[in-house]
């Protein structure tokens, strides 16, 4: 698998390459953007290709930009969806401009609106968006920890939008404490086995394209967003450990989103390797 964490890019590209080095990725995830405005701009072509040129030197990639936390996919206000669809453009352009792989997604919430109506306006928002991706960039969306009335949180809700859209560039993300909070047991081998056995029916393992890895200390099923340290949580080593020794995963790309600052990035970065070659090894 290839690993990594996200990273500031607030302090500049290079800072941010240096630090994803210094604690071993093979991969990145970044914010293009303030992730809490629906405030865009075009790319910055040449920093963006200085970026890339960047990691190929460092041996990381894939790179994956997160998109800002506003999207809502499913709003019934028409200014939600603009400015979600904008944002959305906004960090395929980057991508592609950065050859930067994938765009990764949250789709929203239904609110009050009737959830075959909610999904069908997330269907067309998605067909609108992948009208004007570029090659070599792929639109992720991640699963919800289920909370509410949040849309993708389970995998079946997830294939059913890969089969409405069937586009070749859409793919999906997993995060292992969203799964969790959505009631998936992935805290044991047998557990991972019949979580990777769901998304090869419902999405088909060749368009689940990425993890994310966060461990939680949220209750099995408890519907909230909760992320925590690898091993130090409900999933656990075992969890983590069935995930990376699982056949059908390892050419997958894994980015964690845990806690903290710079020396907790150090020390979950540690953890998640040491069990990649335990999980080798085994």
């Amino acid at each position: 698998m290839r690993i990594g964490i996200h990273v500031r890019v607030s302090g500049g590209y290079a800072k941010a390459i240096e630090h994803a080095r210094s604690v071993g990725c093979t991969a990145i995830q970044i914010f293009s953007s303030n992730p809490r405005s629906y405030r865009t701009s075009p790319p910055d072509v040449p920093a963006l290709q200085a970026f890339a040129q960047m990691r190929r030197e460092a041996g990381i990639d894939p790179c994956v930009i997160h998109t800002p936390y506003l999207i809502n996919l499913a709003s019934e206000d028409p200014k939600v969806v603009n400015g979600s669809l904008g944002l959305l453009k906004a960090d395929l352009a980057s991508a592609a401009a950065g050859e930067m792989r994938y765009v990764n997604t949250h789709l929203g919430s239904y609110g009050k609106r009737d959830r075959n109506e909610g999904f069908a306006a997330i269907v067309q928002a998605l067909e609108q968006v992948l009208e004007t991706i570029e090659p070599g960039v792929d639109l992720v969306l991640e699963n919800s920890a289920g909370a509410g009335n949040l849309a993708g949180g389970t995998i079946e809700e997830l294939g059913r939008f890969m089969r409405a859209v069937d586009h070749p560039q859409l793919g999906v993300c997993l995060d292992t404490a969203h799964a969790w909070a959505a009631g998936y047991e992935i805290n044991t081998r047998d557990g991972v086995h019949r979580f990777v056995d769901e998304a090869e029916r419902e999405i088909g393992l060749d368009r689940l394209h990425m993890f994310h890895f966060n461990d939680t200390e949220i209750p099995l099923g408890a519907s909230k967003d909760r992320h925590w340290h690898i091993g130090e949580g409900l999933i656990g080593f075992e969890g983590f450990r069935a995930l990376l020794a699982h056949p059908e995963l390892r050419e997958k790309t894994a980015i964690l989103e845990t806690p903290g600052e710079d020396a907790d990035d150090q020390r979950n970065m540690q953890t998640i390797l040491a069990i990649e070659r335990g999980a080798q090894q085994a």
